[in-house]
């Protein structure tokens, strides 16, 4: 949520903030925010006049009954008595007001970033690098899809008769390697990063969805569970709010914490985009990262989460490039983003793996979460930041895709094997190698095959 005082003294830049974001009407809402917030102004200077006169009339009604001047007396319990009927009226007309202007701020988005590209969509992106090789095959690279399933271990008809479209049911070899890929990303962050691993609440509050920015604009895209509670369609959302309505001292920050999570989202915008496959389901696992800072650590924060997120990748092996977003393909709550695309060849294309976000104080204010410097009394709100660490479930997709063989098998990347040589039934031959999902591509081949399912 933006500063409403901001707003007033930043009147042109606001009003290209919005037009930079494609908002609709940029003129008529600045006018509508300022018309608003001056009708309440208003209405508190006449509230805190007729309470100052209420007092002060209160007072000389002592003095005159010491006086025992009751003709003074009851005059000014008259005036008091109608004092207080204004002061009602001006103290609900001050509620009205300040509702009517908090839900209008609360649909504004975040203001981009000086530096962010001006443009209408991710067409306007802009690439700032590519990291790794893309693959080289003597075959024909088949997308996910096709190889979970020919493997048999990835199965979208039962899923289907469990749950509807958009999920899956991952078996046997594929299970533990999207479990791998969890646990690899979760101990990376914690062990080498310096984040403080969180099991959050999978089902939150009102409130707690509206300090993120999930509600009350994208309520279409969450899962509603009844009782007043939400699925989280990310770990943002419990992450960033362990700081809200709270005072955080500045020692404390930054604040780092990660946590692998599945996240539910309706996808209520994607009808017939990536119908086939795991790109976007309704249920996914993801490992978030989430940063608490003051105002001037924000910036170099922003770049060090995103070589986080960029480190995953590197040591998979999986290449990819990274983009910062145009303000037309920028998340409401953002103030700057970088998008990490991950190649997919059977795709022939990269896919987004994660969006890491700067909200400056945009989240903050909307939480009520605050700092209070070293040696002032005063506090400030922090500012906020996320990322993906990965998406776990694309992980897959790109290990599946630049990993296959041949054969139909695929390989593990070597910085799984740790992980992959210690997981239950990892000595059982039969469900490393014959599954087709293993450490050696010489030694795993395409079982139980079928034909793909539609």
């Amino acid at each position: 949520m933006l500063d409403v005082k901001w707003i007033r003294e930043n009147q042109e830049a606001f009003v290209k903030g919005l037009r930079d974001r494609d908002f609709e009407s940029p003129k008529g809402t600045l006018d509508h925010v300022l018309k608003l917030d001056e009708e309440r102004r208003e209405t508190i200077q006449t509230l805190e006049e007729a309470q100052a006169s209420a007092n002060s009339a209160s007072k000389a009604i002592g003095k005159a009954k010491q006086a025992k001047d009751e003709t003074e007396a009851k005059r000014l319990m008259e005036e008091v008595a109608g004092l207080k009927s204004i002061i009602q009226d001006r103290e609900a007309a001050k509620r009205l007001l300040e509702t009517s202007l908090h839900d209008l701020l609360a649909g504004i988005p975040n203001m981009p970033a000086e530096d962010v590209p001006v443009g209408e969509d991710e067409r306007d992106n802009v690439e700032l690098r590519k990291v790794g090789e893309l693959p080289k095959f003597d075959f024909t690279p088949k997308q996910h899809f096709e190889i979970g399933e020919d493997l048999g271990l990835m199965d979208f008809d039962t899923a289907a008769k469990l749950s509807g479209s958009r999920f899956v049911v991952l078996k046997g070899g594929l299970a533990r390697l999207e479990r791998a890929l969890a646990q690899f990303m979760l101990d990376l962050h914690t062990d080498q990063h310096g984040y403080t691993e969180v099991n959050p609440p999978l089902l939150v509050r009102d409130d707690t969805m509206f300090g993120t920015a999930q509600l009350p604009k994208f309520r279409e895209d969450q899962f509603a569970a009844g009782n007043d509670y939400w699925l989280i369609p990310t770990a943002e959302v419990p992450l960033t709010n362990l700081v809200r309505e709270d005072i955080t001292d500045e020692a404390k920050l930054p604040m780092r914490v990660t946590a692998g999570t599945p996240c539910f989202r309706a996808e209520a915008g994607a009808a017939g985009r990536d119908t086939r496959g795991m790109i976007r389901q309704h249920q996914f696992t993801k490992v978030e990262l989430v940063s608490v800072t003051t105002p001037e650590q924000s910036c170099e924060e922003h770049e060090r989460m995103t070589n986080c997120a960029e480190t995953v990748l590197q040591k998979l092996g999986l290449p990819y490039r990274v983009v910062v977003l145009s303000t037309g393909d920028m998340g409401f709550a953002a103030q700057k983003t970088y998008d990490i695309e991950v190649w997919l060849p059977g795709q022939d294309t990269y896919r987004e793996i994660s969006s890491c976000s700067n909200c400056g104080d945009f989240q903050a204010r909307r939480m009520n979460a605050r700092y209070r410097p070293k040696d002032s009394k005063a506090t400030q709100f922090v500012h906020t930041l996320n990322g993906s660490g990965v998406a776990v479930g694309r992980a897959l997709i790109a290990v599946l895709e630049n990993y296959q063989e041949a054969d139909g098998s695929v390989r593990v990347p070597e910085a799984l094997q740790p992980i992959w040589a210690v997981s239950p039934g990892s000595r059982r031959r039969s469900d490393s190698k014959e599954e087709g999902v293993g450490e050696s591509s010489k030694t795993t081949r395409k079982k139980n095959a079928h034909p793909h399912h539609q």
